[in-house]
């Protein structure tokens, strides 16, 4: 067994379905890999959980009915060595080991859990690692966003927008970055959203897209200041447009 197959025992290692040498080989690669070891943390704490969903209170009639029950129930022949066979018996495939007592049927139910658990792993992984990417990249832009609203020479700008919302725009040269505070600013129509535009003489650069189920927000301009004299809003189609498609709603001029 390579160490590749190895990445692959952890949900079998979670539930339990390794046989001693197997958990032992395991068990030593988990030792030196953090990777295995976080992911059967997570598998084993998963399920727990999905054990915990499912689990259900026993009624105080269910231990008079299994005694009773027990009367009824034939107990298995004892089982005697098979003779030897007249020819070679032809040579057995490995077989996972089954623990005792447990049937067929619940070794099958055991496996097809493990293999959809499995999936269920590798999608739950997936999505965490997307979330926490996510997290970093908005802990990012509140950092960035929060420095320049408290660089020293940060200088701001305010002015009325359409339908009587409020804007400000505040710059910090030394940043080399602006941020957009809107206040009271209508929703945009269905299927539209607003976009932020750097005017660089004339010619306008996207600057980021607002949220559109916000009607007050701060956003840091995506985008550096060079040499843009302002800013411009504008109404877009949903995931913005690469040059502006409507008339701005307001144009701001940076503070000098």
């Amino acid at each position: 067994m390579t160490t590749s197959d190895l990445h692959t025992l952890t949900g079998a290692y979670a539930l339990h379905a390794l046989d001693e040498e197997e958990r032992g080989r395991f068990e030593r690669h988990a030792a030196d890999c953090e990777a295995c070891a976080q992911e059967v943390r997570e598998l084993t704490a998963t399920a727990a959980r999905l054990g915990l969903a499912e689990a259900a209170d026993s009624t105080p009639e269910l231990k008079s009915r299994v005694m009773r029950r027990i009367t009824t129930v034939r107990q298995e022949a004892p089982r005697t060595a098979p003779a030897t066979p007249a020819t070679p018996p032809v040579p057995a495939l490995r077989r996972v080991r089954r623990p005792r007592g447990l049937s067929r049927w619940a070794l099958a139910a055991c496996v097809a859990a493990a293999a959809a658990f499995g999936g269920t792993a590798v999608w739950q992984h997936d999505r965490a690692q997307e979330a926490r990417t996510q997290a970093r990249d908005a802990e990012r832009r509140t950092a960035d966003l929060t420095a320049v609203l408290a660089a020293p020479d940060a200088k701001s700008r305010t002015a009325r927008l359409t339908g009587g919302a409020g804007g400000t725009v505040v710059v910090s040269a030394a940043r080399d970055k602006a941020v957009f505070i809107s206040s009271g600013m209508a929703k945009p129509p269905s299927g539209k959203v607003y976009q932020l535009w750097f005017d660089d003489a004339g010619t306008m650069r996207s600057a980021g897209l607002m949220d559109p189920h916000r009607t007050s927000e701060a956003v840091l301009l995506d985008g550096k200041l060079s040499k843009a004299s302002g800013m411009g809003i504008t109404v877009e189609p949903a995931g913005g447009s690469a040059r502006p498609t409507s008339a701005p709603l307001a144009v701001l001029e940076f503070p000098a």
